[in-house]
């Protein structure tokens, strides 16, 4: 089976996990719109944002959702903020608790008729605040298994922003897979202490490819520009790094993040009343379609076909529920 068969069958069982009235474009009269709001600390450039803004617009354009939101939405301004869009009567929140997590779960409680859906990396709240995160451990553990075929040295380097569960579990899965096909791996990691700065992610990756490193993870924007420049590959995270990040003939694949499924999921229960705290972690990963892996693009002819075969083995199991990747929060340690 080729790649192209899984990315067909993970689509499917994407649309598949999406409720229809999403799906169903310019069905959805006025009245059974909800109004819904998106509050984000960064612009919405900014992929990990962008992934939740480009499922709600998404939905907005599927006329189910009313859709405002606020982006570059500090800490310090985000609870004033979440109560100004309860007052306003929205029926759903989505956006992010990291660093507020008690502050917003006190919102939740003071408007019970508002479903929220935070990142956020503790237990869903109460009976209205539901919780999920990054969970594409299973794309990074199969990105693994064909950069760890195709190092010449066997050192691999890994940038990330900063060392917290939602990156550490993603690095941990790279380097599992890598280490499944080749158990003498070693790795380089990096945290450059910001969710955007390319210019240090850059400077941290040169950094790395002094050390000996041929293939880099590039969980930060500017990882690619070095991997470029050093004519080394590279593999990308949450967004499609090949197209949207000038990686062309550097980036290998990304492991990507979708948030369709899940908000799809809440967007149903708010219409049908049936809205209960929950946590989405399952609806962020490979079997309900919150994850997959991207094209191979022109690497596909450079990757061997028994790298590809095995990829393709593994996320068959992944998709049974026959293989497990393991979620490793713990933060990882460079090995030389």
């Amino acid at each position: 089976m080729q790649f192209a068969d899984i990315r067909r069958r993970t689509v499917l069982a994407t649309l598949a996990a999406i409720p229809l009235a999403i799906l169903t474009t310019g069905l959805a009269t006025a009245a059974d719109k909800i109004k819904v709001a998106g509050i984000y600390t960064q612009p919405i450039q900014q992929k990990w944002d962008a992934t939740l803004h480009r499922a709600l617009v998404a939905a907005e354009k599927a006329g189910t959702i009313e859709y405002k939101f606020s982006e570059k939405v500090p800490n310090t301004d985000y609870v004033r903020v979440l109560r100004e869009y309860a007052e306003s009567g929205v029926q759903l929140i989505v956006g992010e608790a990291f660093g507020i997590s008690r502050e917003a779960r006190k919102v939740a409680d003071d408007y019970p008729n508002v479903a929220f859906v935070m990142g956020d990396p503790g237990k869903p709240y109460g009976k209205n605040f539901s919780v999920f995160d990054n969970y594409i451990h299973e794309p990074c553990y199969l990105m693994g298994i064909i950069a760890g075929n195709m190092s010449k040295t066997g050192k691999i380097g890994m940038v990330g922003g900063y060392p917290i569960g939602e990156v550490n579990r993603l690095f941990n899965a790279f380097m599992a897979g890598a280490r499944s096909v080749r158990p003498d791996a070693q790795f380089k990691v990096s945290f450059i202490g910001s969710w955007y700065d390319p210019p240090k992610a850059k400077e941290f990756a040169f950094a790395q490819i002094e050390s000996g490193v041929d293939v880099l993870y590039a969980e930060r924007a500017g990882v690619v520009d070095a991997a470029r420049e050093k004519g080394i590959i590279a593999f990308g995270n949450v967004n499609d790094m090949n197209k949207e990040e000038n990686g062309g003939g550097v980036v290998v694949t990304s492991a990507l993040w979708h948030m369709e499924s899940a908000l799809g999921h809440a967007i149903e229960q708010v219409k049908a009343g049936t809205f209960e705290a929950a946590d989405y972690r399952e609806w962020t990963m490979m079997a309900k379609g919150g994850a997959t892996l991207a094209p191979y693009y022109g690497f596909d002819d450079k990757i061997p076909a028994d790298v590809k075969a095995k990829v393709n083995a593994v996320a068959d199991d992944i998709m049974a529920g026959k293989f497990t990747v393991e979620i490793n929060d713990e933060e990882p340690k460079s090995t030389f």
